[in-house]
């Protein structure tokens, strides 16, 4: 069986590949306890790819339909309740997962949140279908300089700022966006994040999350 990194809107049955499910997350994937829900596949290539699982070919841990992914979390809905939290959908690439994701919080109770880690660099029809969904955003901006982004994960970003503007404009909380701004090793410098911080700043966002890669 092949996996591709395209979207599912092609895909009725509603499943979609994982590669894990981690529960019991707190303050790591938005407000409250979560439970991480990641995807097979990612558009990108990145040099230091965090979940190289979603890549592989053999990386696929379940398949799972939308109900099956119900029954496995609402084990959580206590917690969730009491904290605020919910499911964090990251990967691989979740975007690419639209209508799975979009199908599951049709079903989920309502107090759930639904927080998306994602890299941005999908089309926008997705991200716009997946918006009112959507409680919160962490983007993996990675890099504003075009031949750092591209040189880093073999990919263009004009889609991540596109995909900025678009959120941007439809937010009137930009708090409800986090922008991650790594530190990658051999890759970009701390004068090249302040640019980045700078120019997304400038577009109007102001919560940042700024690491630095542990390579391995």
């Amino acid at each position: 069986m092949t996996f591709t990194t395209t979207a599912d809107n092609t895909n009725p049955s509603g499943v979609a590949p994982l590669i894990g499910l981690n529960r019991h997350r707190l303050a790591t994937d938005g407000k409250g306890v979560t439970t991480l829900v990641a995807f097979h596949g990612c558009p990108l290539r990145c040099a230091y790819c965090l979940n190289r699982r979603c890549q592989e070919p053999n990386g696929v841990w379940r398949e799972l339909t939308t109900d099956e992914l119900l029954s496995e979390v609402m084990v959580d809905h206590l917690y969730f309740l009491a904290t605020g939290g919910g499911i964090c959908f990251g990967g691989g690439e979740p975007c690419l997962r639209s209508n799975f994701i979009c199908e599951f919080a049709d079903k989920m109770p309502s107090e759930w949140r639904i927080t998306i880690e994602t890299s941005l660099n999908v089309d926008n029809k997705l991200v716009e279908q997946l918006f009112p969904k959507v409680s919160q955003w962490v983007v993996d901006v990675k890099d504003m300089n075009p031949e750092i982004y591209c040189k880093y994960t073999g990919s263009d970003n004009h889609l991540v700022v596109e995909n900025l503007e678009w959120l941007k404009r439809q937010h009137s909380d930009k708090g409800n966006i986090m922008l991650r701004l790594p530190h990658i090793p051999g890759y970009n410098t701390a004068e090249d994040i302040e640019k980045s911080r700078q120019s997304l700043l400038q577009m109007g966002f102001t919560v940042f999350d700024d690491f630095e890669y542990t390579i391995f």
